[in-house]
């Protein structure tokens, strides 16, 4: 009895390793992904609105495509 429990905890421990260490969630972590991604965000140099996934990232401050590449 015990070494079966022995062995069904080794076999867990390996599946947990598996799949990276955490254990797979359901549904939300897709919905504050997505929401993530089409959070608007203020561009440092003209001031228009651009979602993250358009963004560029220079030294931790959001620019848009046109003022990153003047930048």
């Amino acid at each position: 009895m015990i070494l079966k429990l022995i062995i069904f905890a080794v076999a867990g421990y390996f599946i947990y390793k598996f799949f990276g260490g955490k254990l797979p969630t359901i549904g939300k972590s897709k919905a504050e992904k997505k929401l993530d991604e089409d959070t608007l965000v203020e561009c440092e140099k003209c001031g228009t609105y651009v979602t993250v996934k358009e963004s560029i990232i220079i030294n931790g401050k959001y620019y848009c495509d046109e003022c990153a590449a003047k930048i």
